[in-house]
């Protein structure tokens, strides 16, 4: 092999330093500004996109923080609402109850009043068909009968203590 052979060293360390040497020049003045341009315009969008990331990360921080101030205010509101609406819900109802009862009462007192004038007016009834039956009854038993008052109001004294001792029974 001709690259072993010790007579050509020389000869391909010349040719090893001009070949190195025009490929370095050429690296470093063609290829190399190229390459370290690109790194430094990559470093400066790098660069650039983490100053936007950061930024945007403020942004959304803020947004959120926006956000959940508008959420909860927006619970505070549908809070004080829902009070609101339950407080008046429960005077209205409050307020139809006590209605309701003072109709049911002036219904319960007038039927009460009705009943008794009613029972009122079958004891009187009763009382004076029970006078009215005593008399027929004495008439009848005795065959005759005077009407006089003091009679009239004897029967009638008899008859309401009758009718006040079926009462209590």
């Amino acid at each position: 092999m001709p690259q072993l052979d010790i007579a050509t060293y020389p000869s391909q360390l010349f040719w090893l330093v001009v070949c190195f040497g025009l490929l370095y020049l050429l690296l470093s003045r063609l290829a190399l500004p190229r390459i370290a341009t690109a790194l430094e315009e990559r470093r400066d969008r790098i660069a650039d996109e983490l100053d936007q990331a950061a930024q945007m990360k403020r942004q959304s921080e803020q947004a959120q923080a926006e956000y959940e101030a508008m959420l909860a205010a927006g619970r505070e509101r549908a809070q004080a609402i829902t009070q609101e609406a339950r407080h008046k819900l429960q005077q209205e109802a409050e307020e139809q109850r006590n209605r309701l009862e003072a109709e049911l009462r002036a219904r319960v007192t007038d039927a009460e009043e009705r009943i008794e004038s009613s029972r009122r007016q079958a004891h009187g009834q009763l009382q004076s068909l029970s006078t009215e039956l005593a008399a027929l009854m004495l008439q009848r038993l005795t065959g005759e009968f005077k009407q006089d008052d003091a009679t009239r109001r004897h029967l009638e004294t008899s008859v309401a203590a009758a009718l006040r001792q079926s009462q209590q029974q």
